[in-house]
């Protein structure tokens, strides 16, 4: 039996300017915007080539979900974009009025800026280190 995360919800304001911003800031892809009736709306984007787990794009409906929009995580990274070319991708975002957060740094487990979205909610812009491959030193009788 196989199980995955089909999305993970995240509080917009609007959907228009957080289609926008994923779609022209990240280079998300629209996967799905249909109207659910009474200005509700699905909708999905994920990044290109993602095959899981996308966002669902779900608007503040009260005064408390609102209160939420950009503090999902009570101000920690809440999400993790994973890359194949870090400093492209950094680049390409801070050219388009990304903001930052920090200067990228070396870790251990690869190299990571954490970053914001159009609300505030906290991202990891993160490519993972190249996995060593252990040295195999056959043992001699």
């Amino acid at each position: 039996m196989e199980h995955a995360i089909a999305a993970v919800a995240l509080l917009v304001r609007d959907y228009d300017e957080a289609i926008a911003f994923y779609t022209e800031c990240l280079d998300f892809e629209l996967v799905e915007d249909t109207p659910l009736g009474k200005g509700k709306r699905w909708v999905l984007v994920s990044p290109p080539g993602a095959k899981e787990t996308r966002l669902l794009l779900a608007l503040a409906s009260n005064s408390e979900q609102d209160t939420c929009v950009g503090e999902q995580a009570g101000g920690r990274v809440f999400l993790f974009l994973r890359v194949d070319d870090f400093y492209a991708r950094y680049n390409i975002m801070r050219s388009r009025g990304v903001r930052f957060l920090e200067q990228p740094r070396e870790e251990s487990y690869g190299t990571v800026a954490v970053f914001e979205d159009l609300y505030g909610n906290r991202w990891d812009l993160l490519q993972p280190a190249k996995k060593r491959t252990a040295s195999v030193v056959p043992i001699v009788k």
